[in-house]
């Protein structure tokens, strides 16, 4: 940037010309007219003055300051021309005035006139950060340290981080809002120092020795590496070409391999660097460029322009300047030339140590081998030739050595020992040639029993030339080898031991990865790992985990199992104190990483090294990071992937203190609103933390109590609505503790200790447990393997059987406290409600499967009983029995007698269902609990016939009441039974109550044919009960049965839109007709009334069906009219209504009668009247029992 004294940058927010006009001034000191430049400052006149004391007020008229009179033209309006306000924005930027130039960015933004070199400016934090040279005139700069770096004080903000609120006339703002911009502005300062620091690092790490540079400029062949920042742009700039010239799919992959860098914001590149122009551009002007001479050199200074780093535009410094840089680029050459001294000295110093550490491994070895054992060691040299580094004056390779190596070397050459000697400023390029010739012996040689020794007993054969050292040194800089560079310098450094394989991996692997495709980076996983298992250095060890757990931007699972079986054998080779210090803060730090896939990779960590960890990290740190994903993650994955290793968790935590906080995070887990999360629950969490809970003794004590006390909550505050949810969530708990449970009555049982297994074990039936959920539900699992719990049961039922519960304190608190409890808790539950009742049927149906048949008949089954209390003295007709209209009965019959199924259990729920059906019927009770245990049993076939066994039994029976039951039980039936056995069980039963001797069995048979109509397509079945259902209503017997008479219609109403389209024309919508037409002769209001209401709903519903045009004119319609008739006198609502349903039909009509020219137009007509249909529908849809509700259906909305 050119402020502060003309650095060699350009300010990116100044123009071209004024860049020009600014260079034409600095260089003759005369200032040239531009067409862009304000005809004051053509006049000869500065814009600005660098001169002024005080610039925050050069805006006022008529400064008596030098430049006054101009400015006083400028901003009082003397002049006859006005600056541009754009023109004074630049100059202010050129000398550095900020605070002035925010005050008039301030003001333009207030006055709505915004600038958008100011904006740009003050939007960039960069401008904010970066090295300013001495200030205009020699004097500091506003806002600048003496080191030139921009304080960032408070009224120097960026407008990412500028509040215009507190300079409005509102006053102060608050004092957290202040702090809130300040800890943004502090932020986004530390993300800039650190994305410094990175790309400060990264550029030393590869800075290019000037040496190599020069070497690189003398060989135009050979390419200059290329520097980070080069990288960058670079990236950048193709990455942009790729957009814009519609190439996604490369760009993404593109991408994908530059996850370090962010593509859409040039300021990641680095600071204050201006944007060159796209690739395009480049290619252009690449072939009108010139380049300089290459033989041009400046007298004073022995350093070719291409050395000096300038910007891409020409900037001509001025002298001083320009003397400032030449000293500056002095210093780094002598800098640069000492650097590379040292790092000469460095290697070999380190040379001279290995070789000296081979010496002693040798003479170790010699003074505990044998004499003989010495000589076979040591092969002659013809035969195995090993590196011995000889110097004078520098390090020399032997060419007849080299080319032995490739076969053409004379195995009679005597070997030359040669004294070593050290030079401080030795070039290493023969020791890699050597190295690398030493490598080539040893692979040739390598089917040799015995290696070769890399020691320095072994000796390079000398050249019997008489040629001086350093004409073979220069000799040998011909071989084009290097080991300045880091790549050089490692293969320069072949490994001798692990110890130096392993040193290497180290310095390697952080440059391989990058460059490694994404989809087949896994396959760096075992050196990683190997690596840092065995490096001595822990910042290396923790750079190789950083790289391992950023290994692939976004793991799918098979690569994500790769690395948790890397890491957890990491954490089976290093033990757990290296696991916390190293594997644990990668995890943390990715624990809001913004990719799902890394926090799951997080979350399956913590559970896999849960063993390797030490116990009290276990249930600190780990469970603090895994309820903190748990509440705070939004991914379902990630939210499961935590619960699974909650659970492993539960499995290895010994802290009883953290039991509260573990039921705490169940909870959660089970009202998590994923099911895939509370699936993982039940099959992980919960039965880990229940064995947890058993270990400390707080199962009975507790954990199920504590739920129990929940669902009894729900059901007292649920009285109006109950959250069916909830009592799910808690129910299901309970029935995944009911294995848990069974365990600890077997493991505490008197008999358990003389469990022990004593030839063949008894075998486990199949069906003697229900299917587990998951491995940690299944009860053999929990107590250890199948043998013992084999054993265990044949003990248990003996117990149960012969000697009772006696001292039995698990099993007793089962039978005396939590089956009471829970029978309770069943007879408050609403029988209504389906889902309820089926809950809690399922979980008796475990409880009682998994404790046994023993249990249930002699434990379970009389504590039903005696509720009910169901016995030939109570099933009467003058006393009923409020418990059997209950949930009770259904949970009873669905969850207790089913359980087992032989012929005596059959036999029972048979004559409990009877029981249950003669007593509702003979005390007039609702008979909500009957129909629920029909719904849930009907839903499996196993139960057909049994259920028909049942209603054949109230078919029979002798009183009406029962048969009138039977009846209606009917309709609920016939949709779950094939129709064998309907054709063969129903109808005929029917058949038979259709003619009892009681008018209400008659009546009540009604529903259930109408259903067959529904749900049956058999045609001779169809016919049966069509003759049946029209001898109702054309027998003259019928003919003043109002009862019977409602009860068709409803029924035609709710069976009609789904039966038959030919039943329906034929058969249902005349007789609504004709039950419309006697209608009209009702003489009793009332009843008239009722079938009035009742064919109103009939025909609303049918209305939605096709119905053909004859069925329309001679049933439909008239049927409607008749209907009006009766409305007109009884209810106006509903005669407002029925009126529109006339007019649509009729409309209907004359739009099929009507001929047109088209005929899509008489399809669009039928469209049309179908739509009003539609909308006639959801109007309907809308209707109350209130009278206004229904007279203003049809009002125009205002």
């Amino acid at each position: 940037m050119a402020s502060g004294g003309g650095g060699n940058s350009i300010n990116p927010f100044l123009s071209d010309s004024e860049e020009e006009l600014e260079r034409q001034v600095d260089a003759s000191g005369a200032e040239t007219s531009r067409a862009d430049v304000p005809a004051a400052v053509q006049g000869g006149l500065p814009l600005v003055s660098p001169q002024l004391p005080e610039m925050p007020g050069f805006h006022k008229a008529g400064t008596s300051e030098p430049g006054g009179t101009v400015l006083s033209g400028v901003w009082g309006g003397i002049g006859e021309q006005r600056v541009p306000i754009d023109a004074i924005a630049a100059q202010l930027l050129r000398d550095q005035y900020i605070l002035t130039a925010l005050e008039f960015h301030t003001e333009l933004l207030e006055s709505g006139r915004e600038l958008p070199r100011l904006r740009d400016y003050f939007s960039n934090p960069g401008n904010f950060e970066r090295q300013s040279g001495t200030p205009p005139a020699g004097k500091e700069a506003v806002g600048l340290v003496p080191g030139g770096q921009l304080n960032r004080a408070g009224s120097i903000s960026t407008l990412d981080s500028l509040d215009f609120a507190r300079y409005s006339d509102d006053g102060n703002r608050e004092t957290d809002e202040k702090v809130a911009v300040l800890e943004f502005e502090l932020r986004k300062a530390k993300e800039t120092i650190q994305a410094l620091r990175a790309n400060l690092t990264q550029a030393a790490e590869n800075e290019v020795p000037l040496q190599e540079r020069k070497n690189y400029k003398s060989s135009p062949e050979i390419q200059e590496p290329i520097k980070p920042l080069e990288k960058r742009a670079l990236n950048f700039l193709v990455n942009e070409y790729l957009l814009k010239n519609n190439y996604k799919l490369a760009a993404i992959t593109f991408s994908d391999e530059n996850d370090d860098q962010d593509f859409e914001l040039w300021d990641d590149v680095g600071l204050n660097i201006p944007k060159p122009p796209d690739l395009l551009q480049l290619y252009r002007e690449s072939g009108n460029q010139q380049s300089p001479s290459k033989d041009v050199t400046d007298a004073a200074v022995a350093v070719e322009p291409e050395d000096l780093e300038t910007s891409p535009l020409k900037v001509h410094p001025p002298p001083d300047m320009q003397t400032h840089v030449l000293e500056q680029t002095t210093i780094i050459q002598e800098l640069e030339y000492q650097m590379s001294l040292l790092k000469s000295e460095k290697l070999a110093l380190i040379e001279q140590i290995r070789i000296l550490e081979r010496e002693i491994e040798v003479l170790k070895k010699q003074s505990r081998a044998a004499p003989s054992s010495s000589e076979s060691l040591n092969p002659p040299v013809t035969d195995h030739v090993a590196p011995q580094v000889l110097m004078d004056n520098g390090q020399y390779l032997d060419i007849r050595g080299s080319d032995c190596s490739s076969g053409s070397r004379n195995e009679n050459t005597e070997p030359v020992s040669q004294p070593l000697t050290q030079d401080s400023e030795a070039v290493p390029t023969d020791h890699l040639a050597s190295t690398l010739t030493l490598h080539l012996q040893t692979v040739k040689e390598s089917r040799s029993p015995i290696p070769p020794l890399l020691n320095s007993d072994v000796e390079f054969d000398k050249p019997n030339r008489k040629l001086s050292s350093a004409f073979h040194q220069a000799l040998l800089s011909f071989c084009r080898t290097s080991a300045d560079s880091r790549l050089g310098s490692e293969v320069s450094r072949i490994a001798e031991s692990e110890q130096s394989v392993i040193l290497m991996l180290g310095r390697c692997l952080p440059h391989i990865v990058p460059n490694v495709l994404l989809a087949k980076r896994e396959e760096l996983i075992p050196l990683i790992l190997c690596t840092s298992c065995l490096h001595p250095e822990s910042k290396e060890r923790d750079q190789l985990l950083h790289i391992l757990f950023n290994l692939i931007k976004r793991p799918d699972d098979e690569q994500r199992q790769m690395i948790l079986t890397g890491c957890v054998a990491f954490a089976r080779h290093v033990g757990p104190t290296r696991v916390e210090a190293e594997l644990l803060p990668q995890c943390w730090e990715q624990i809001n990483h913004k990719y799902p896939e890394r926090r799951l990779l997080v979350a399956e960590s913590c559970g896999a090294l849960a063993p390797y960890l030490p116990k009290e990290i276990r249930s600190s740190l780990v469970l603090s990071m895994l309820q903190q994903m748990l509440m705070e993650d939004k991914t379902d994955l990630v939210r499961e992937a935590v619960i699974r290793s909650l659970g492993i968790i539960m499995g290895y935590i010994d802290d009883s203190d953290k039991y509260l906080q573990g039921f705490e995070l169940l909870l959660s887990a089970l009202g998590d609103p994923s099911e895939r999360v509370v699936n993982a629950t039940h099959q992980v969490f919960l039965p880990a933390f229940a064995a947890w809970t058993t270990e400390l003794g707080n199962l009975q004590s507790h954990l199920i109590p504590t739920l129990l006390t929940k669902i009894e909550k729900l059901l007292r505050d649920g009285e109006h609505g109950l959250d069916e949810h909830k009592l799910h969530m808690y129910l299901s708990a309970l029935q995944s503790l009911i294995p848990p449970l069974f365990s600890l009555v077997l493991q505490t049982a008197s008999f358990s200790s003389k469990a022990r297994p004593q030839g063949e074990s008894p075998q486990i039936e199949v069906t003697r447990f229900p299917r587990p959920a998951s491995p940690l539900q299944d009860v053999a699992v929990i107590i250890g393997n199948r043998e013992q719990l084999a054993l265990l049961l044949q003990l248990y039922d003996h117990q149960l059987e012969h000697e009772g519960t006696t001292g039995w304190e698990s099993l007793l608190w089962v039978v005396n406290q939590l089956l009471p409890q829970l029978i309770e808790i069943v007879g408050r539950i609403n029988v209504a409600s389906s889902a309820c009742v089926h809950e809690f049927s399922r979980f008796f149906w475990r409880l009682c499967r998994t404790f046994g048949k023993i249990f249930t008949n002699t434990k379970v089954k009389p504590q039903f009983q005696e509720i009910l209390r169901l016995s030939e003295e109570n099933i009467d007709a003058t006393a009923g029995n409020d418990v059997l209209t209950k949930a009770t009965v259904p949970i009873y019959a669905t969850g207790v007698l089913t359980c087992y199924n032989q012929e005596e259990d059959r036999k029972l729920l048979v004559g409990f269902l009877e029981d249950v059906m003669t007593a509702l019927s003979l005390s007039h009770a609702p008979l909500d609990s009957l129909k629920a245990s029909f719904v849930e049993l009907g839903a499996n076939p196993a139960y057909h016939e049994l259920l028909l066994t049942v209603l054949w039994y109230g078919v029979v029976h002798t009183s009406a009441l029962v048969r009138c039951t039977a009846a209606r039980m009917f309709e609920l039936l016939v949709k779950g039974v094939n129709e064998t056995l309907v054709a063969q069980r129903v109808v005929p039963a029917l058949i038979t109550l259709s003619s009892d001797p009681e008018i209400s069995v008659r009546i009540a048979t009604v529903p259930a044919f109408g259903t067959i109509m529904e749900t049956v397509t058999q045609r001779e079945l169809l016919e049966r009960v069509k003759m049946q259902l029209a001898s109702f209503l054309e027998d003259p017997q019928y003919q003043d049965q109002h009862s019977l008479h409602l009860e068709i219609i409803r029924t035609f109403g709710r069976v009609g839109p789904n039966t038959e389209p030919r039943f329906r024309d034929e058969f249902v919508l005349p007789h609504l007709h004709n039950l419309a037409l006697a209608n009209n002769q009702q003489s009793s209001d009332s009843k008239r009334l009722d079938i009035a209401t009742h064919l109103f709903e009939a025909y609303s519903a049918l209305s939605c069906c096709f119905i053909s045009e004859d069925v329309l004119v001679n049933h439909f319609l008239p049927g409607l009219r008749c209907l009006r008739t009766d409305m007109e006198h009884l209810s106006q609502e509903h005669e407002v209504i029925l009126s529109s349903m006339i007019k649509e039909c009729e409309q209907k009509v004359e739009n099929k009668n009507v001929q047109e020219p088209q005929g899509s137009m008489s399809i669009a007509a039928s469209l049309v009247s179908e739509d009003t249909k539609t909308k006639f529908l959801n109007k309907m849809g809308q209707l109350t029992t209130s009278g206004a509700m229904l007279a203003n259906v049809f009002q125009r909305k205002k």
